[in-house]
């Protein structure tokens, strides 16, 4: 499925703007410091420029995010470039409306020129459009995958959305050399779905970029509802990684919370804080942030900076205390854990199904041994089911098809509606509960989890 010119001929590599975003992170994390990453961005030049300026002189290793609007994410650029000529409200920057030299001189304007690494972050079932983008701009880093972008956002059938993420992969590895893909596997559907079938996917999506030609790759994992649980998990994925995608450049990304935030100023510094010192005690690579803003409003460059920067002085404070005096054992952070076994379960069974990946990966989801719970794509079997133990983990209450074990015990027999909606505020009531009892809440110096005290 290569896509080359007319004539057969391969496609010229674009010139780079930017630094080569796998290096600029493997660089940082050779030199033990954890890069931090905002989720912004903005529909106009002047915006998006001033919140890249923002970002790269943040007291923090940093690189750049562009955030696309949603009339992009689904194709619809004429909706886009009606409402930037209008002056309408978009919710990211409209990449293909601009245009690839306005966005190739916004990048170069950012102060470092090829010196700061910037990555394009989308939503797209269907991206082609937006890698072309990219790459004309002179950019080489975006997100996503065939599985993560397809069920959590769109009702596009699983088997297009694999196509066109197989055309994307290989145009972007044809086009620029060392160019990146990170998995958004780790973040299905936001939260409520335990750490195995996160790991799971993000590694096959990892499988599946490396078969389409891509040679840089990075594995996602969202901070879940227990902090001891996280760190098998992120323990299992990096085994995974080495185990199957050894001869790649790799790293491993957290996203702070993805669920429902608290809205205490203090329960969500807390909450964010935690997961800076989740990535420094599990040697992860890169932080994607959030802002004590999520609850109330769309965050300003400034709300940006402040998490990114309380972020990396967490990290820095916790990178220096022993992982055992924060309950974590060396063996299950390496992997060694009943997180890796499931995900392990998963991977083995998908792979069996077809020596390719894509292949493989619809036929999983057809036969239910890949299900996410509470995802109502028709693709998805739906036959999952999740909750949260009394300990504080995620559990599965039904396993459907996959080649899992519901837990005994872990939550009630059939779940109503309040039992949801309660799983939902879980995280952001103990945050706000321990910041309303005015607990130690000053964890950028005090970097003990308050969801280790609470588990």
């Amino acid at each position: 499925m290569s896509l080359l010119l007319a004539g057969g001929a391969p496609a010229a590599p674009r010139r780079r703007t930017t630094a080569p975003f796998g290096a600029a992170v493997a660089a940082a994390a050779a030199g033990g410091r954890l890069i931090v990453q905002p989720r912004m961005g903005f529909p106009d030049v002047p915006g998006m420029l001033t919140g890249l300026r923002a970002v790269h002189a943040a007291e923090a290793t940093t690189v750049g995010t562009i955030t696309l609007d949603s009339y992009t994410r689904v194709g619809d650029h004429a909706s886009a470039r009606k409402a930037l000529d209008d002056r309408s409200d978009l919710n990211g920057f409209p990449i293909v409306a601009h245009g690839a030299e306005t966005t190739r001189r916004m990048i170069g304007e950012v102060g470092a020129g090829a010196g700061f690494a910037i990555q394009v972050r989308h939503g797209s079932s269907l991206p082609l459009g937006i890698v072309r983008a990219l790459l004309d701009a002179g950019l080489d880093a975006t997100e996503g995958g065939p599985v993560s972008y397809c069920l959590p956002y769109s009702r596009t059938p699983l088997a297009q959305a694999v196509d066109a993420w197989a055309d994307s992969c290989e145009l972007l590895a044809d086009q620029v050399e060392g160019a990146h893909l990170e998995s958004f596997g780790g973040c299905m559907l936001g939260q409520l779905c335990p750490p195995s079938l996160l790991v799971a996917i993000s590694l096959l999506e990892g499988l599946f970029f490396r078969q389409h030609g891509l040679r840089s790759v990075s594995l996602s994992y969202a901070q879940g509802t227990s902090f001891a649980q996280d760190v098998d998990a992120i323990g299992a994925l990096r085994r995974l990684a080495g185990e199957f995608l050894g001869d790649l450049q790799w790293h491993v990304v957290l996203y702070t919370y993805m669920g429902v935030f608290p809205r205490t100023p203090a329960g969500a510094l807390s909450l964010l804080r935690d997961s800076a010192v989740l990535a420094a005690v599990t040697g992860t690579e890169r932080l994607i942030v959030k802002t004590p803003a999520e609850a109330h409003r769309i965050p300003t460059v400034a709300d940006n900076i402040h998490a990114l920067q309380e972020a990396a002085r967490a990290a820095e404070d916790a990178a220096g205390l022993p992982p055992g005096l924060l309950g974590v054992d060396a063996g299950t952070a390496r992997g060694d854990n009943p997180v890796y076994a499931e995900a392990r379960a998963l991977v083995d069974a998908v792979l069996d199904l077809d020596a390719d990946v894509g292949k493989a990966l619809l036929r999983a989801f057809a036969k239910g041994y890949l299900d996410v719970p509470y995802c109502l794509h028709t693709d998805n079997a739906q036959r999952s089911r999740s909750c949260i133990a009394p300990d504080g983990t995620l559990q599965w209450l039904s396993v459907g098809s996959m080649p899992l074990t519901a837990a005994s015990g872990a939550g009630p027999r059939r779940l109503r509606a309040e039992d949801f909606l309660d799983m939902l505020s879980h995280v952001q009531r103990r945050y706000d509960d321990a910041a309303l009892e005015e607990l130690p809440t000053d964890t950028a110096r005090t970097p003990f989890p308050t969801a280790l005290a609470k588990d």
